[in-house]
């Protein structure tokens, strides 16, 4: 019996390792449309390259350089997009995952949000034009429900 849980056990820290812990927009294959995460916090979003790409919690990311490849390996957590890079005001105000226009960003207080842009819905200026803080406190409540 104790043979059988310690298998059991360990079948599921296996399955949860390589599975991810959120669901992440991934609609060209790649976070962010293959977008480098790291590049937006140099106030500059780049498209990655093939031969700078890694994956984190099963989702791949693409970097326009070495230097950003590690900078990401180093502290991942750190470059992230919130909501898994889903636009972040439909996910404050409908609860739902959008795609996102990769150009379309803030960073605030250290993180990375993406808004869909298409037409006369630059969802961005809406958020700005909101109360940011209200619509991330949202945001955060509504991605605990919808993130898997």
């Amino acid at each position: 019996m104790i043979n059988k849980f310690i298998v059991l056990l360990f079948l599921v820290m296996c399955t949860y390792g390589f599975s991810q812990t959120i669901d992440y927009n991934t609609k060209s294959g790649y976070a962010v449309q293959g977008y480098d995460v790291v590049s937006y916090f140099d106030k500059a979003p780049l498209e990655g390259k093939e031969e700078f790409s890694t994956t984190f919690d099963g989702t791949k990311f693409k970097f326009y350089n070495a230097r950003n490849l590690q900078r990401f390996k180093e502290s991942p957590l750190e470059y992230l997009p919130k909501y898994g890079g889903y636009c972040a005001y439909a996910v404050a105000v409908n609860g739902k995952k959008v795609n996102v226009d990769p150009e379309t960003y803030e960073i605030r207080n250290g993180k990375l949000y993406l808004f869909y842009n298409k037409g006369k819905n630059n969802t961005l200026e809406f958020w700005l034009n909101e109360s940011p803080e209200e619509l991330r406190q949202k945001a955060d409540e509504n991605w605990e429900v919808i993130k898997n």
